[in-house]
């Protein structure tokens, strides 16, 4: 992939790839020519990416200085868990209501989704781990068959990728938090039940907060 494309495209996808998985991280200072030399190339099309990921906001440009990675910030956070409680604590209610078939078919797929985290747990694969995170999460939202809602939690991609990979860092037992949390969620699905599966992804996304943000 980082050979196809134009120059831009692929500056910009090494940068943004390397903001998101963390090796670049918030606070870092990075340079036109740090990135040019990387990828052999001028620093033309690294300019035009930087302006790209500034206006994504994952950079912001100094003149003459190069671009400052932007860290997650405590409103961003707040902002991100907020929307998703909003569109997950929906979708499951819709789910608890559903067919036994259809509510039994989600759960076999977000079981599935836990057997990729455990095995990602065991090889200290973090990044795995953090997508498998996401895949549980949007297979929720799937269930509610609301493409408008769909598209509105994809576009928070980005965000969660870069605050899931974050709450790891945050102690040895937090992988295994998610997990137990996961668990309780899947279990709570049920006729009647919406309040506690709610309740159930208040707890999680309750624990992510204090992860990423240190309390």
């Amino acid at each position: 992939m980082a050979g196809t494309g134009s120059a831009k495209e692929r500056a910009y996808r090494h940068t943004k790839a390397g903001i998101l998985d963390g090796s670049l991280a918030g606070g870092d200072l990075i340079s036109e020519g740090q990135v040019a030399e990387a990828l052999a190339m001028s620093r033309t099309p690294v300019r035009e990416a930087f302006l790209r990921l500034e206006a994504e906001g994952l950079l912001r440009l100094f003149p003459k200085r190069g671009a400052l990675v932007v860290a997650v910030s405590p409103a961003e956070v707040e902002a991100v868990l907020e929307a998703r409680e909003l569109v997950e604590g929906h979708a499951l209610a819709k789910l608890c209501d559903a067919s036994d078939a259809e509510r039994a078919a989600v759960a076999a797929a977000l079981r599935g989704v836990l057997e990729v985290q455990r095995a990602a747990l065991a090889d200290g694969d973090d990044p795995a781990f953090a997508e498998a995170d996401r895949r549980f999460h949007i297979t929720v939202v799937e269930s509610a068959r609301n493409p408008i809602l769909l598209e509105l939690y994809a576009s928070l991609r980005d965000r969660q990728l870069r605050m899931n990979l974050g709450s790891l860092d945050r102690g040895p037992r937090r992988a295994h938090e998610i997990l137990a949390q996961h668990e309780a969620i899947v279990a709570a699905l049920g006729p009647g039940r919406q309040d506690e599966a709610r309740a159930r992804l208040r707890e999680h996304l309750g624990a992510t907060r204090a992860a990423v943000l240190g309390r």
